[in-house]
């Protein structure tokens, strides 16, 4: 009887998450499709951060894939597409942000991390050596 269930559970959360999938989203012109992704690819998925919207399995991303169609069936350009989605969410949602003033911490801040990450461990390391020197020149 617990087995019967069990598998009764199990197919019901089956049933349901193939349900709560959503469709494919596709373009029917191969070349509007071609320009989706290739933007997509473009654009950072504002949940995952790591990752483009194209590779992105968010909710968020999957929303902004279809506003990307929808604006480009409406007939924007990729770059009318990119200063809206800007526009929305800041420079961050481009994979590669223009380098301007506004943006310099998302180019040169891990560079600097860094930098004064390995200046601490250097110090560290001097001061150690230094009290190791001074330890064993003592009788």
């Amino acid at each position: 009887m617990t087995r019967a269930l069990a598998i009764l559970a199990f197919g019901l959360f089956l049933s349901l998450t193939a349900m709560a999938a959503p469709p494919p989203e596709r373009l029917s012109d191969p070349r509007l499709e071609a320009r989706a992704v290739e933007l997509q690819k473009q654009l950072r998925c504002l949940v995952c951060q790591g990752e483009s919207l194209d590779e992105s399995n968010a909710p968020l991303a999957a929303d902004l894939r279809r506003l990307i169609r929808e604006r480009i069936e409406a007939g924007d350009t990729n770059e009318d597409v990119k200063r809206y989605l800007v526009a929305r969410y800041g420079d961050f949602i481009l994979m590669k942000p223009p380098v301007e003033s506004e943006t310099y911490v998302l180019w040169f801040g891990p560079l600097a991390v860094l930098f004064i990450g390995g200046a601490i461990v250097a110090g560290v390391v001097l001061k150690a050596r230094k009290q190791a020197e001074q330890s064993l020149g003592e009788p």
